[in-house]
């Protein structure tokens, strides 16, 4: 959501709730303080009973409702710093997003809403502290499930700790450009890796009793001109990459709400898409909760009602006055008005944001750093070791330059509204560098008695290679900064780091990179230097993690979430397309009625998103999807395919060195020839825990639908006749087990 626009409402009289609603409005559309147990025992509110199902409870609740009631759930009330008309309701904001009114005399609490991607926004302003978790993408790298669960149930619990009810994370756009600024709150370029992560986060997420989201729905894959871009793709295009992508996490996850992008798809701006959000999102998937606008995504008041969307965030220029107007009027009929709002109800009661009122308490802080810490270490990729330099032996190594631009103090973190704000300082700007308070430096000098750790900055290089080689290791801490609101003019490091790198690795010969990046950079440098660390955003304990695995404290065990290509001239897009000059801007078009888009991404590449773009070209890489080395090394023998409903693979993994080890095992899909896929899609992984010398055998089941096609004509997921290949290996570029089959 963009935090600093002009105003998207000039010339717009904005005719309030409160000056619309009638006294019993002002008395009972508030904040829902009075909640189950303080108020009128259950028979009098028979939608306290939690025997009943959430529908059933939203149903009684509909029943009691007045007309301003039903119209004050449909729309929030503004945000700090929002541009344009306040609402007079603003006092009642915990400093979030955006919050949406309750009805105090039916127990209905108001919904505090926090950007929460990689940690809970916001926690500043109202004097609260927040774990920073490693980004999205980061924590996609440890294709754990289990991590994913770890990550939403710590931000659900910090959340209510601050007195929010409601997260606006749950990023899933696949990674069809790495350059998109926003790459680092995704969870990378494959649907049912993305999809089975962030459908595991947002279930243990809204298992703390806040409600879960998904976003950004749908094809939001860069952000230049975002709002004004029609993004351009075939049904089953999208339906075999970025829809699946949300269905796999809706189904898992079972959010309480999805919020529709910005960009139009096909035509229609998403928020009044009724492909995306009525027949593909509310019949096809079934999906039962509400859809809810991007900040200032609203375009219109009945399409956009017709279309599917059932809250305007973060106000009421189309759902307020206006909806009222239109029902009293009969454009918009009263089941529509009632679906709209069932849909809300029955998220607050699925979540349990009703039964259990959020109070504001103390964070564990220092749980919220273990676990922090625990999936950055499950996160970090090792993805170059020559010579076995890593791990370092703190008993052999004395010296270490410690390399890098603020590497002594901290490591840096994605911005926009995604930011986390970071402890003991005003809260950041939205598009501000940050560096969280965890030091490399420190962190390194504290892994051996022996061991000194001197700092350079790198911005004098000649005094960095200076110290590179004067001491036994050099460690360079490169940095990429990306951010919501813009992308990447390409894929080097800022700031001259590459001319740093070449430097220090000519004066040292055991030269290692770790990289603190928001997605994939180039390397003109790889060949040169003796190790290669792929820390991402690394989170509040970032360098403590960084440090273990430098060390051998924990053993590598991540694999990339996104294929790293040589160069943008390899992309499916070498150039990025941005809005061409003289087109009109957001405002312009707000203003002349038309909310149209001005300009169009046409997604061309079709199916071949990331790795299958460059299996199907055959482009070689830098670093393929899957990889990720190890401080001991797998065999896989044996494969076996077992037919039927549930296909599923069965294999054997050995660790064939000296040390214990985390493997991801992946599996990969051939389709039958003729069928106008990619050579191959990921259906399954598994993660295979084995001590040094030990073997295992796995057996991953598969998703029919995972080897299914799309079909338009019929609007229905195939299982085509002929020969599958089924592929098992440590990455897409490494599948040493194949076995083909007929599947019917």
């Amino acid at each position: 959501m963009l935090p600093q626009i002009k105003s998207l409402f000039s010339g717009i009289a904005l005719v309030s709730v409160v000056m619309a609603a009638s006294a019993s409005l002002a008395q009972h559309v508030l904040h829902g303080g009075d909640m189950p147990g303080a108020g009128p025992l259950v028979k009098d509110r028979p939608w306290m009973n939690t025997a009943l199902s959430p529908d059933e409870r939203a149903d009684l609740v509909l029943k009691q409702m007045t007309l301003d009631e039903k119209i004050a759930l449909l729309h929030g009330n503004s945000m700090p710093g929002w541009p344009g008309p306040k609402s007079p309701y603003e006092y009642l904001s915990n400093g979030g997003a955006g919050f949406v009114l309750g009805v105090e005399r039916l127990g209905i609490p108001l919904i505090q809403m926090s950007d929460a991607a990689y940690g809970v926004r916001s926690s500043g302003e109202n004097g609260r502290y927040s774990t920073a978790l490693p980004s999205n993408l980061g924590s996609a790298a440890s294709w754990d499930p289990q991590a994913a669960c770890d990550y939403g149930a710590l931000i659900g619990r910090e959340l209510r700790n601050q007195g929010y009810n409601m997260t606006l994370g749950g990023g899933t756009n696949v990674t069809r450009d790495p350059r998109n600024g926003r790459t680092f709150e995704y969870m990378g370029e494959d649907p049912v890796l993305a999809g089975t992560l962030v459908g595991n986060r947002i279930k243990c997420e809204q298992a703390q009793h806040v409600i879960g989201d998904i976003k950004h729905y749908a094809v939001n894959d860069q952000e230049s001109g975002r709002n004004e871009v029609d993004s351009i793709i075939s049904k089953r295009a999208m339906r075999e990459s970025d829809l699946l992508a949300f269905e796999i996490g809706i189904k898992i996850g079972n959010p309480g709400a999805v919020m529709c992008s910005y960009n139009a798809v096909n035509g229609d701006f998403a928020c009044e898409n009724k492909y995306l959000l009525t027949d593909v999102l509310k019949k096809d998937w079934k999906f039962p909760g509400f859809v809810l606008s991007d900040w200032g995504g609203t375009h219109s008041t009945i399409k956009a009602s017709e279309a599917g969307l059932d809250n305007e965030e973060p106000l009421d220029e189309f759902f307020g006055p206006k909806f009222k107007e239109a029902v009293q009027a009969g454009t918009i009929s009263q089941a529509a008005l009632d679906e709209h709002v069932h849909r809300i109800l029955r998220s607050e009661f699925l979540s349990g944001i009703v039964d259990y009122p959020v109070k504001k308490s103390v964070p564990d802080i220092e749980g919220g750093w273990a676990t922090s810490r625990k999936i950055a270490e499950s996160s970090t990729v090792l993805l170059k070791n020559a010579g076995g330099v890593l791990p370092l032996d703190a008993a052999k190594t004395q010296t270490i330059a410690v390399i890098g631009k603020n590497a002594d103090m901290g490591m840096i973190s994605g911005g926009g509204s995604a930011q986390v704000d970071p402890p003991g300082r005003t809260p950041p700007h939205w598009q501000e560098h940050v560096w969280f308070p965890t030091s490399p430096l420190k962190a390194i000098a504290a892994k051996g008695k022996t061991i000194t750790a001197k700092y350079a900055s790198g911005e004098d290089v000649a005094a960095a290679a200076a110290l590179a080689k004067r001491s036994d290791i050099a460690i360079v801490f490169a940095y990429q900064w990306t951010s919501e609101g813009m992308d990447l003019p390409n894929l080097s490091l800022e700031d001259n780091q590459d001319k740093l790198i070449d430097a220090v690795a000519a004066a040292n010969p055991k030269t290692i990179v770790v990289l603190e990046t928001g997605t994939a950079v180039t390397m003109p440098w790889k060949d040169s230097v003796a190790g290669i660390v792929e820390a991402w955003y690394a989170g509040s304990k970032g360098a403590d993690a960084v440090a273990n695995i430098l060390f051998g404290d924990v053993n590598p065990s991540a694999k990339l979430p996104m294929t790293f290509p040589v160069s943008e001239a390899d992309l499916p897009h070498p150039q990025l397309v941005v809005p061409p000059p003289g087109a009109q801007g957001r405002e312009a078009v707000m203003k002349s009625g038309t909310a149209k888009p001005t300009f169009s991404v046409h997604y061309d590449e079709g199916l071949k998103v990331g790795y299958k773009w460059y299996d199907e070209e055959k482009k070689p890489v830098l670093f393929p999807f899957g990889f990720g080395l190890s401080y001991t090394t797998y065999a896989y023998s044996g494969l076996e395919v077992k037919k039927g409903g549930e296909p599923s693979v069965k294999f054997t993994v050995k660790n064939t060195g000296s040390r214990d080890g985390i493997e991801i095992a992946q599996v990969y899909a051939s389709l039958p020839a003729g069928s106008g896929e990619p050579p191959k899609r990921l259906v399954g992984w598994s993660r295979v825990a084995l001590k040094a010398g030990e073997s295992k055998t796995v057996s991953v089941a598969i998703d029919p639908k995972y080897l299914s096609v799309y079909d338009e004509p019929s609007d229905a997921w195939k299982l085509l006749p002929g020969e599958y290949t089924l592929r098992v290996g440590g990455s897409s570029a490494a599948l040493d087990l194949t076995k083909t089959v007929d599947l019917k």
